[in-house]
């Protein structure tokens, strides 16, 4: 059975790209976990790993040095299309990220980009406010203790 196929379309800038050399490592109805080297050559970051929780439209992903050194967690707020007759997802970034380091800190960014977007009619009210709840749910786990959920599946499917 072929791999599913997957694009990254992003709001800023406006793209949409195919990840065609992501790997799927497991997919089932709640989620999809993939690995992947990085699109563009760069200094810091070399390759990953990435869950996207479909039903709570976040997509974590671990980011690795060359070395295979852990950088830290992305987590993305996304949005994503699915049709069932070509086994393709359209995995929309909504923006809105927050990085957790190894040790514990986390930052939130990207919000502005989020009022960016509206006031271009890039992102309906609509999203905007999924982005928003998104958001929030997410921190709410991080801040209740509850990442390593968020973790196991990277760890679990290699």
């Amino acid at each position: 059975m072929a791999d599913p196929i997957l694009y990254r379309k992003r709001l800023i800038p406006e793209e949409c790209v195919l990840l065609k050399d992501d790997r799927f490592l497991y997919r089932d109805e709640k989620i999809m976990v993939t690995a992947w080297n990085t699109l563009k050559p760069r200094k810091d970051l070399h390759h990953g790993r990435s869950c996207y929780f479909l039903r709570e439209n976040i997509k974590v992903s671990r980011f690795y040095s060359a070395d295979d050194s852990l950088l830290y967690w992305y987590c993305d707020i996304v949005d994503y299309d699915y049709n069932k007759e070509t086994d393709t997802y359209i995995i929309t970034d909504l923006l809105a990220d927050v990085i957790v380091y190894p040790d514990g800190f986390v930052k939130v960014v990207d919000i502005d980009e989020l009022v960016t977007a509206r006031e271009s009619g890039l992102l309906s009210e609509d999203m905007l406010k999924k982005a928003l709840l998104t958001l929030n749910s997410l921190l709410q786990i991080i801040y209740e203790g509850g990442f390593a959920d968020l973790q196991k599946p990277l760890e679990q499917y290699t």
